[in-house]
Formats: C-alpha cells, structure tokens, sequence
C-alpha cells in the first residue's frame, strides 16, 4: 500500500503598526502553497495554490492560520480543491485549524470542495474566535463532477466564541453516508451544499432576522454576535450566488 501524502500550511497575521496587516509566517510545504496577493486597505490577502492534484486516498492535508490583535486577513484559493481517489487505500484528511484574537478580522473564503467519484474525504474545520473577533467563514461541497456520482465526504465544523461554543455541526454525504442523506430532509437531490457563517460584535446588539433565502436557502441567527446561512443547490454556480448576495447583505464591505 503507498503511503498518502502529509501536508502543512502555516499563516501568522499582525498588525504591522502602520495601518497595515503583516505576514510573518507564510510557509506551505508539499500540494499547499502559499502566495502573498494584494490586500485592499489594511488586509492582508493569501491564496492558497494547489501544487498538485489532491488530497488523494490516504492524503492528509492541514492549513493554519492565527491572525493577532488589530489584524486583517483575507485568506482564498486559486481554485477548488478535488477529493480524487488515490493508489493509496483509506480515507483522506482535509483539517482548517483558524484562530482570531480580540480585535482581528479573518474572512475564509476558498473555492468549493468537489467529491470525486470514489474518494473518501474528511473535512475537519475548528475555529477559535476571542470575544471581540470578526469572521467570514464560507464553506461550499460539490458532490461529483459534471454526470459523476460523487464520493464519500464527511464534515465537520466547530466553532468557539470566547471559548465558548458558537457551532458545532458535521454531515456526511455520498456512498457509505447514513442512510438518507439525498433524501426529502436532507439534500432532497441537491449537489451542491454550503454554508457562511459571519461573526460581528454588533451582531450582539442587532440581531440578524431569520428569514428564507430562496427555495433551498436560510438565514438564522445564533445564540451570540452570529449570522447563519445555510444553502442547497442544483449546482455550484447558483450555490455561490446565493452565498454571495447574504454576505453582502450582511457585511457588503466583505
């Protein structure tokens, strides 16, 4: 059996002092690298660059990013990431590891996640927010290829708040899933799955309202300075679309 391949990304941000966001860790080895792009204002902007196909069966993959007092980090991909089967047996491993202090802003913003046919993926995301953090969390998973069935993908994201949890929710879709995840009360037939989630202070004294976002899309509040959208799709394109239209309808400066 071969071995899969070990990944780490690793990514500092601090306030530079002169109104601007600095980089003192930028270091991906392996399929993750990194690339400083421009930021607008006083953000700092990283994209992540596969160098590689992957993960691959038995691949495990894990990006870190830590964005200190008075920073601003905006962190994307240049494309989306495939789950692919691999000469290696056994499931792969995809891990987000983010934590934003008092005062930092973090927007997580990276292209969707496709489940190739007959892959096996777990998707790990733990967040660790200070009570005066800002995020802008956006998750999307594309279940197969154009005309592909897709693979097994498991997720799973957490989230702390001062420590306290903010969200903790997982789903497991495709072959080997519990049994009707593609039925009515789940994915009713939808390949195309995601979901943002945006932290504010202010959010703590104005609420978000809950409201519907289409047929196959919501908007919640949570118990804390939190906004929830959760989105179904027919396809990528139009799972992005609505994502897009709620973070700007939440924060259009993001």
């Amino acid at each position: 059996m071969t071995a899969g391949v070990r990944a780490h990304a690793r990514i500092a941000a601090r306030d530079d002092g002169r109104g601007g966001t600095s980089l003192p860790v930028l270091e991906g080895d392996g399929p993750l690298a990194l690339r400083r792009t421009r930021g607008l204002g006083s953000e700092a902007r990283v994209m992540l660059v596969g160098a590689m196909s992957g993960p691959l069966g038995g691949d495990h993959f894990t990006v870190e990013a830590a964005v200190a007092e008075g920073a601003r980090l905006h962190i994307g991909s240049a494309a989306a990431t495939i789950a692919l089967p691999g000469q290696a047996k056994g499931e792969s491993h995809y891990d987000v590891r983010l934590k934003v202090a008092d005062g930092a802003e973090l927007h997580w913003l990276p292209e969707q996640l496709i489940s190739a046919n007959g892959s096996d993926l777990n998707v790990s995301s733990r967040v660790e927010l200070a009570a005066g953090a800002r995020l802008v969390f956006r998750e999307e998973q594309v279940l197969g290829r154009a005309g592909e069935e897709p693979g097994r993908i498991g997720s799973r994201l957490t989230v702390l708040l001062g420590g306290k949890p903010l969200l903790d929710q997982e789903v497991t879709c495709g072959p080997g899933a519990p049994g009707g995840w593609d039925g009515p009360a789940v994915l009713a037939g939808h390949r195309a799955l995601g979901q943002l989630l945006v932290v504010r202070p202010e959010f703590a004294r104005e609420p978000v309202q809950a409201q519907l976002l289409g047929e196959c899309a919501s908007l919640v509040p949570l118990a804390g300075p939190a906004a929830l959208v959760t989105a179904l799709a027919s396809d990528a394109l139009r799972l992005r679309r609505v994502l897009d239209e709620a973070l700007n309808s939440l924060c259009g400066d993001a």
